[in-house]
């Protein structure tokens, strides 16, 4: 820290969210001060881009001395006590972090792919040079629910995070269950106003919202868990056909990321578009809103909703975490990072995971399909609630028909099993499309 108190900020990445936590602290630097306490203050003093001569949009000029392209002189720079990294992806950005806890810099992060891919060496690295790591900006935008779960409910063992935590994918959704437009066009509108990147994958097959559901888990659990070893699905298969017919059923099709302990103490973690029942709490979330219901056993039922991305809503998770980071300067009682209090954990094998189900079958229309789809199910000891074969009004002489099946609760390994055989019947034309019916209460 210099003389003057002021604390440095070097901030790795001035795209929309760094420019937006240029204007939060140009606009709030004196509110944010006297919060902070009044012989701290922040300022940033260096900034790693990749044109110095771009035009910025910030709302008060930057200067061009504190610009720079190279990352090492940012981490090496003596003006700067806490280091932002806003680059994303999980290599620059690794060694950005990596550095600056090794200088013995707080870090201050929105990087949920990079948390949960290389958390567990990162936050090893933070315990060995005493350094903390912030994140509050890694899930769910400008909701403080990385807060709440490290303090709010630190007396509390969390039974379950259930939570709508990808604002893309919610608002596609939203559109096709309002207007009736297929997934493709949806998309389209979502990057023509800015929801979705020009390569959406990350927020429509689902691992945008499974990196926050991972740090969510890590955070209540206390484990690391590896990507690798979770169940993850998006929303690319979901078809105005699925919408129209959960509607008709009283439900809505939502992607969600589901985070639940059980007796065992094993821990179910799962990422996938499901039918919720029309009168949830989380059905009414819509847009590009998120929300996150967090059931403890002493706080009871929770919800935390609000917007889950955009530049205003993280800046201002980035600056909390910054006024964070600056206390611990201050307070040292009040020196966190993420500390994991148990080396290992059990996750519950996505086989032995239990809902009732929807499945979508693309067959050949003729007589028997469905005894002989039946007849599998049987097999496998797999109910059916119902069936249905909705008819294309501009095509009802097809060959091809879409069949569905409503199949009573079992464990998915069961259903998986049953599904392979029937994919190989003479009347299967694709692979089968499977959405869960979550009973969330």
């Amino acid at each position: 820290m210099s003389d003057c108190k002021t604390l440095g900020i070097g901030l790795a990445g001035f795209g929309t969210v760094g420019s937006g936590v240029w204007n939060t602290i140009e606009k709030n630097g004196e509110l944010i001060s006297e919060r902070t306490g009044k012989d701290v203050s922040l300022g940033i003093t260096k900034i790693l881009v990749r044109d110095r001569n771009k035009t910025r949009a910030t709302k008060s000029a930057v200067p061009k001395e504190i610009l720079t392209t190279d990352w090492h002189e940012l981490v090496q720079d003596p003006s700067v006590d806490i280091v932002v990294e806003l680059i994303g992806g999980t290599t620059d950005a690794f060694e950005i972090v990596a550095a600056s806890l090794l200088a013995k810099k707080p870090v201050v992060t929105g990087n949920k792919a990079l948390l949960a891919e290389r958390g567990v060496e990162l936050f090893a690295i933070s315990r060995k040079m005493a350094t903390p790591i912030f994140f509050e900006a890694a899930i769910a935008g400008g909701i403080p629910i990385v807060k709440t779960v490290q303090d709010s409910f630190v007396g509390n063992q969390i039974h379950s995070f259930t939570g709508i935590i990808n604002g893309t994918s919610n608002y596609i959704l939203e559109q096709m269950t309002l207007r009736g437009i297929d997934y493709p066009t949806a998309l389209q509108e979502a990057q023509d106003l800015g929801y979705a990147e020009a390569d959406p994958a990350l927020d429509v097959n689902g691992w945008d919202a499974a990196h926050k559901a991972i740090l969510l888990a890590t955070l209540a659990y206390g484990f690391p868990i590896d990507p690798q070893n979770i169940y993850v699905t998006g929303i690319e298969q979901v078809r105005p056909a699925d919408i129209n017919f959960s509607k008709s059923l009283g439900y809505v099709i939502k992607l969600l990321a589901i985070v639940r302990e059980r007796e065992c103490g094993a821990v179910e973690l799962r990422v996938q578009p499901s039918f919720i029942s029309n009168k949830h709490i989380l059905a009414a979330v819509n847009g590009v809103f998120n929300a996150v219901a967090v059931n403890a056993d002493a706080a009871g039922e929770s919800l935390f909703y609000g917007a889950g991305a955009g530049q205003g809503p993280t800046a201002s998770s980035v600056v909390a975490d910054l006024v964070e980071a600056a206390r611990a300067f201050t307070h040292t009682s009040r020196h966190r990072g993420f500390l994991p209090y148990r080396e290992s954990g059990t996750l519950v094998p996505i086989e032995e995971t239990t809902t009732a189900y929807y499945v979508r079958l693309d067959v050949t229309d003729q007589i028997g399909v469905v005894a002989s789809i039946a007849n599998v199910l049987a097999k496998h000891e797999i109910g059916i609630s119902g069936t249905h074969s909705p008819v294309d009004s501009t095509n009802p002489d097809a060959e091809f028909v879409d069949m569905v099946f409503l199949l009573h609760t079992c464990p998915f390994g069961q259903l998986t099993k049953a599904l392979q055989e029937i994919e190989a019947l003479d009347c299967i034309n694709s692979a089968p499309v499977v959405f869960r019916i979550e009973n969330l209460g």
